[in-house]
């Protein structure tokens, strides 16, 4: 008999991800084919109020819409579409989700702070390579959130949700985007990201736990990167990733104009504009929790979800 196979297209601030799963005899999913299309659907969302641009509602739709195709060759029984920080804080986020419905026919599930952050977590324990973690401090960053948690058991204890995504950090504090980023942009990105963290209380001052494990496509990039430079593809290159090496890489893209950061191996020229404020995001959660090391993840969002469908009858 056929095994049930689930679909989930996670719709985030920079990048619109599917993932075509079934379950593993484990009871884990295990990934048939995943893609990830880059469309950075929340520009413009650090305005007053928060606002989707037409711009990126049309490349979110295409986005979903193609990903919705390659899905279809593979006979999913079920596919579900959520949506993250960017749809869920924007004023016309109905707007889009009704769009996407309109044209698809698939209806698109906003995630609340606190479900985002919940399946994150259940993403991230259907990782086989965290199956000896039974306490670790969890973090996701994304274009417009950043996810914190606390595990502790095998279960998520502690979960918040921070508006600290690298999109809306560039957009609010990099004044030229195009050029080396400036010192003085720089230094007020950490404040903010530290005086959130310190008044969320989201990290704790001294760690409570021996691990911590970071998801999203900011610790993903930073692994591409630093394994194409001893000619690992990512798959292969060492998950964890030392705070200092992630100071050195910071340094050296901050150092570089945008033209230049789009040359760097491993480093998509989508992504090479918010890159240097989501290193300084990562570094300030280390500072804030005295973290010397991450180890990174692929298991988030849309695993979680997959789990999620997976295990119901």
């Amino acid at each position: 008999m056929k095994s049930r196979r689930i679909a989930v297209i996670d719709v985030g601030s920079n990048t619109v991800k599917l993932l075509v799963a079934e379950r593993a005899p484990c009871g884990r999913p295990t990934a048939l084919h995943q893609r990830t299309m880059e469309t950075r659907i929340s520009a413009g969302l650090s305005g007053n109020p928060p606002r989707l641009s037409e711009a990126g509602m049309d490349a979110g739709v295409a986005a979903i819409t193609a990903l919705l195709r390659e899905a279809r060759a593979l006979e999913p029984s079920e596919t579900l579409l959520v949506a993250t920080s960017a749809v869920r804080d924007a004023v016309n986020g109905a707007t889009f989700r009704d769009r996407v419905q309109a044209a698809t026919a698939h209806p698109l599930r906003i995630l609340s702070g606190d479900e985002e952050a919940t399946l994150i977590g259940r993403g991230v324990l259907s990782d086989p390579a965290l199956t000896t973690l039974s306490e670790f401090q969890l973090f996701d960053l994304g274009g417009g959130s950043l996810e914190c948690l606390t595990f502790r058991d095998g279960r998520a204890t502690h979960g918040l949700s921070l508006p600290l995504g690298c999109v809306r950090l560039t957009e609010r504090f990099v004044a030229h985007p195009a050029e080396p980023l400036d010192r003085a942009d720089r230094r007020r990105i950490e404040a903010f990201v530290r005086d959130a963290l310190v008044a969320s209380d989201a990290v704790p001052a001294k760690p409570p736990v021996a691990a911590a494990v970071f998801a999203g496509g900011t610790m993903t990039t930073a692994r591409a990167i630093l394994g194409a430079r001893v000619g690992a593809p990512l798959e292969r290159a060492s998950p964890v990733l030392a705070v200092a090496t992630l100071a050195a890489l910071l340094d050296e893209v901050a150092a570089l104009p945008l033209a230049q950061r789009r040359e760097i191996p491993g480093l998509s020229a989508g992504r090479a504009d918010v890159f240097p404020a989501a290193l300084i995001t990562v570094l300030t959660v280390a500072a804030v929790g005295g973290y010397h090391s991450f180890q990174h993840t692929f298991h988030n969002l849309r695993w979680g979800v997959a789990a999620e469908r997976l295990a119901a009858p």
